[in-house]
């Protein structure tokens, strides 16, 4: 698995238009909290436990169409996306990649995020519902 700082993920996903772009946090951060503009939520965690979702894998080869098609995975701060991915590629995903920093950034000393870095924090194209 790759990983790319925000502004590289997005140099690829403008050049590469087929790449698959998810975003595996949950359905409530995905809409309340706003996500990158074009990526499709398929959650790595489910609510209210915060299980695995079992069917997180077949859900976007689904999306995809082939497991050979380039996915780039975003999660809050780059870490749940680094355990989706490997499950993507122990299901035969052949090209997976993380963005570094996530989409909020790591926290602060204040414990707050999107201070220190993320892809709102550099300004990149998001949305919020």
């Amino acid at each position: 698995m790759e990983h790319f700082h925000p502004k590289q993920a997005l140099e690829i996903l403008s050049a590469n238009p087929d790449t698959l772009f998810i975003d595996c946090r949950t359905e409530a951060e995905f809409y309340y909290v706003g996500h990158p503009t074009d990526a499709v939520n398929i959650e790595w965690n489910t609510e209210p436990d915060f299980e695995i979702n079992p069917h997180f894998c077949d859900a976007a080869l689904s999306i995809a169409g082939r497991k050979e098609r380039p996915v780039i995975l975003i999660c809050r701060s780059g870490n749940r996306s680094v355990d989706a991915g490997l499950a993507l590629e122990k299901f035969g995903f052949t090209d997976v990649s993380n963005v570094l920093e996530g989409f909020e950034g790591p926290l602060d000393p204040e414990h707050h995020r999107g201070t220190k870095g993320g892809w709102r924090f550099h300004g990149l194209p998001w949305r919020q519902l």
